[in-house]
């Protein structure tokens, strides 16, 4: 989650989306360059966190969370890194409509390009790994994840507030679609923000 995994992520972003940018895209929408991490804590910590844990024994105190997001013209690449989890566990984890709180729920419903008019969205046409985005992972032996989602297609501005790691992997079939299980720990983050912002700081 250092400077080196960043510039890298970085790089990689710009080489995928500018190659694979719909060549009739429109250039006049702004693009976004955001990086951020934060330490889990539990919501009544001493030392407020943007990173809350709601389950300390799937994702510790003091674990760590990083989000990237790379949006140029009508794409969307957001990546997710995680250090200290559960070793050998297969996690959801999804972008969310509203920032993390007191409880899992505050954090709203995933995040959908298309929404589903009826809610919570277990349908299969809107609940998706291309109209939401997915960044289900599994840890290895040191408790660490990454996952990477490419969308041809940009968050509403104010739209997507958060990532929200989920108890097991993304369900897809009718009835069951975009369910993940309990919600075990939330990160803000303030997606579809013009220009570069990085670690709580911007220019």
């Amino acid at each position: 989650m250092g400077t080196a995994a960043a510039t890298a992520w970085a790089v990689a972003s710009v080489a995928v989306m500018t190659s694979a940018s719909p060549a009739g895209a429109q250039s006049g929408i702004r693009p976004v360059w955001l990086h951020t991490h934060g330490r889990f804590a539990p919501p009544k910590a001493l030392i407020p966190s943007d990173a809350l844990t709601y389950n300390q024994q799937m994702v510790p105190a003091g674990a760590g969370i990083s989000v990237g997001e790379f949006a140029v013209r009508r794409s969307t690449l957001v990546s997710l890194r995680v250090e200290g989890l559960r070793p050998g566990h297969s996690y959801g984890a999804h972008v969310h409509s509203k920032p993390c709180g007191a409880v899992p729920e505050d954090s709203g419903p995933t995040y959908q390009d298309r929404p589903d008019p009826r809610q919570p969205s277990t349908d299969p046409f809107f609940a998706n790994a291309r109209n939401e985005v997915w960044l289900d992972f599994t840890t290895n032996d040191k408790g660490n994840g990454a996952a990477f989602s490419r969308q041809t297609w940009r968050f509403r501005p104010g739209g997507a507030r958060s990532v929200v790691i989920h108890e097991r992997r993304t369900a897809t079939g009718p009835g069951e679609a975009g369910d993940a299980g309990e919600r075990l720990a939330c990160f803000t983050v303030m997606f579809e923000r013009p220009g570069w912002y990085r670690a709580g700081g911007a220019r």
